[in-house]
């Protein structure tokens, strides 16, 4: 008899593809797919049920589960991180509670790089290279880094009381597919900045910041990951990313133009200044992040689940642009292009 899988948090960028492959796994019989509001897209094998990680009763929405996939989160509002709290730390308590009280025997979790402690200053892309044992501390100033590095301890007790249920810690970069490009316009660029605009652009100019080096990949190269880790026989933590590391150069290509080296403060100062108007839904604290966070060493997701990423970061910021070109969604409520720029306006913070 196939597997019960049910993911929550179903319908955002990475719930959505790690549906798309859990239908398509000949060893997964049924789907349950949680989120607080259910979507117009049916896909074989997948039943919806509405709830919310903060207050329905998630016990008899795991029971019976083969395996649960948690990746609930709440990016905003990013003013109000009590809000937050309640949602990624506290809604992933009650997660916890309701898989130890139903015997889910596999949790797989979609932490972040946003967990891990930040590298010392301007280190080499060497130096910054981790694997899973890196520290995940987080970067205390930014909410979502702070929130992701709680729940990891909330993990590291969860497997001390629970050593039957097998934990598996998905670590990915910044993921990126069409369908999603409305909704991260939305969360990290905000209202006033014209996703069809962006995603047309070639500037004759690129900055290129000090310390700016990151990762990227396709969501569904991530999905893949995470549909491999519910069969395979493995616990712990997993670095997802795919090649190349983007920066300065890497964006230029992408771009067009020519990179002009840029310092960080007046950027800093301008997002801070939006942020603090509410003209952007971006905290600068996690730009601060961005700067110092490591890159992450991938060898153990390829040799202990046999995973490699079919895109490169390259092909994944080249669908995230092709996305807001055009602001087609997808048809879930959180993916869904909005029309309503009064709305989205009023949500920015």
């Amino acid at each position: 008899m196939g597997m019960r899988v049910v993911v929550l948090g179903a319908t955002g960028n990475v719930g959505t593809s790690v549906v798309q492959a859990l239908v398509l796994d000949d060893e997964v019989e049924s789907v349950v797919g949680v989120a607080r509001r259910s979507p117009d897209w049916h896909p074989e094998k997948v039943e919806w049920v509405p709830a919310d990680i903060t207050s329905s009763d998630l016990t008899s929405v795991l029971a019976g589960a083969d395996a649960v996939v948690h990746l609930a989160w709440a990016f905003q509002p990013s003013h109000d991180p009590v809000t937050t709290w309640r949602v990624n730390v506290v809604g992933s308590d009650r997660v916890l509670d309701a898989v130890a009280r139903s015997g889910v025997p596999v949790l797989v979790y979609a932490s972040s790089v946003g967990a891990y402690s930040p590298v010392s200053s301007s280190p080499s892309a060497e130096e910054r290279l981790v694997d899973e044992s890196w520290p995940t501390h987080g970067w205390s100033p930014a909410a979502y880094c702070r929130e992701k590095a709680y729940v990891e301890r909330l993990l590291d007790r969860f497997e001390l009381e629970r050593p039957q249920c097998r934990v598996v810690r998905m670590r990915p970069c910044f993921l990126f597919k069409p369908e999603a490009a409305p909704e991260q316009r939305r969360i990290f660029a905000g209202p006033l900045v014209p996703e069809r605009l962006v995603g047309r652009l070639r500037l004759p100019v690129v900055p290129d910041l000090p310390g700016l080096a990151f990762q990227a990949m396709h969501t569904a190269d991530a999905a893949a990951a995470y549909a491999l880790a519910i069969r395979a026989d493995v616990r712990g933590a997993f670095n997802l990313a795919a090649e190349p590391v983007v920066d300065g150069e890497v964006l230029t290509a992408s771009f067009g133009g020519r990179a002009v080296r840029v310092p960080v403060a007046p950027v800093r100062a301008m997002l801070a200044g939006a942020w603090h108007a509410r003209l952007s839904p971006a905290a600068p604290d996690l730009f601060d992040f961005v700067l110092r966070m490591p890159l992450m060493n991938t060898a153990r997701a390829r040799t202990e689940l046999g995973w490699t990423p079919a895109h490169s970061s390259v092909e994944a910021i080249d669908a995230f642009r092709a996305g807001l070109r055009s602001g087609r969604g997808f048809p879930t409520p959180p993916l869904q292009r909005s029309g309503n720029r009064l709305k989205e306006f009023a949500a920015a913070g």
